[in-house]
């Protein structure tokens, strides 16, 4: 403690020896400050709202998603513009064009490729903020397919290889939507001339796919022409993930660049027709792959790694967009120009 005297301020004793007047304040101060402590935490026990840093984390927002079809219509329909009600019953309030109300997302979702996404001009001025679909750089990137690590690497796991016993057929080919114009099926009328290429489906030259479906169908050949409907950026679709890699085919691929494919499968996972000088040179290829059984179950190692996820429309891009949606919170978003980043 302090003493005053006449003589001012004097030092305390303890145990026959004098404290410095320092260390008395130094001890004093920490009293006050456990004093101090203490009162706090039992303040907070009894508080019915704990400090904001104090409290859990806020449950997740509950999200209303509305969905919009048009002017997305289906084939042989043709586009339905928004009405003006003003003009045609009088009504106020209403406005023959839309319009987004501010703090609100709206996602413009597509799967087709730019080839079949006409009249997107007409939704460019900010009328979207999000982008969803199979692009890598969309805002909501859900993919036909992807790859996935297995738990643990598998060595010779049971269904790694497909049954070589079982493949009676050499090349097979399941197509819609039947264009002479569409540059899969130039190439098809050139691979045709040097090897037989099974084809189903309809339209063209396809016989109907077996009631035992289309994978089983797949299944009796060792590969499979996973060629697009158009070429465009990241453009992969269910004929890579589902018809070639589910069934235990081996996919040939025709689409975007094999540097593209390459950013979500392996490299020897699939043959490229790119990787050829002509089509002469690619169908010597399979032949070569058809009669080394060891070179062509190389092109199944990939499984040993990784696994399959297809995907599952239309929960899946729900589910991510409601995912989407509570991690972004607030962050403001703008597109000026819809059709100038999807046609690119």
């Amino acid at each position: 403690s302090l003493r005053e005297g006449s003589g001012g301020p004097q030092r305390g004793r303890r145990g026959g020896r004098e404290l410095p007047r320092g260390a008395w304040l130094l001890i004093t101060f920490w009293l006050l400050m456990f004093s101090a402590l203490a009162v706090y935490f039992s303040l907070i026990q009894l508080s019915p709202l704990p400090w904001p840093y104090l409290r859990p984390p806020a449950p997740p927002r509950p999200v209303t998603v509305l969905m919009w079809w048009e002017p997305f219509v289906g084939k042989g329909r043709s586009h339905r513009p928004v009405p003006d009600c003003q003009r045609l019953f009088n009504l106020s309030g209403s406005a023959p064009e839309l319009a987004r109300p501010p703090g609100q997302r709206w996602v413009w979702m597509n799967f087709e490729s730019p080839t079949n996404s006409p009249r997107l001009e007409s939704l460019d001025g900010s009328l979207f903020n999000w982008t969803l679909s199979y692009r890598a750089d969309s805002d909501i990137f859900v993919p036909y397919g992807y790859l996935y690590p297995r738990s643990s690497p598998q060595d010779q796991p049971s269904g790694l290889y497909p049954s070589l016993a079982r493949k009676q057929g050499l090349v097979a080919w399941v197509v819609s939507h039947w264009s002479e114009r569409q540059a899969r099926v130039r190439y098809y009328h050139e691979l045709r001339q040097y090897l037989k290429v099974d084809v189903y489906g309809q339209g063209g030259p396809g016989q109907p796919v077996p009631d035992s479906g289309l994978l089983h169908t797949v299944a009796r050949y060792k590969f499979y022409l996973a060629f697009e409907n158009s070429q465009h950026l990241d453009y992969i679709t269910e004929k890579l993930w589902r018809n070639a890699f589910l069934a235990g085919a081996v996919p040939v691929v025709l689409g975007p660049s094999r540097a593209n494919y390459e950013r979500f499968v392996p490299r020897n996972a699939f043959i490229h027709v790119d990787d050829f000088p002509n089509v002469a040179a690619l169908a010597s290829y399979l032949r070569f792959l058809d009669r080394n059984r060891n070179q062509y179950k190389r092109y199944f190692d990939w499984r040993r790694r990784y696994a399959v996820h297809i995907l599952s429309f239309w929960d899946e891009p729900w589910c991510r967009t409601c995912q989407a949606l509570q991690i972004a919170g607030d962050q403001p978003k703008k597109m000026n120009n819809l059709a100038a980043w999807f046609q690119r």
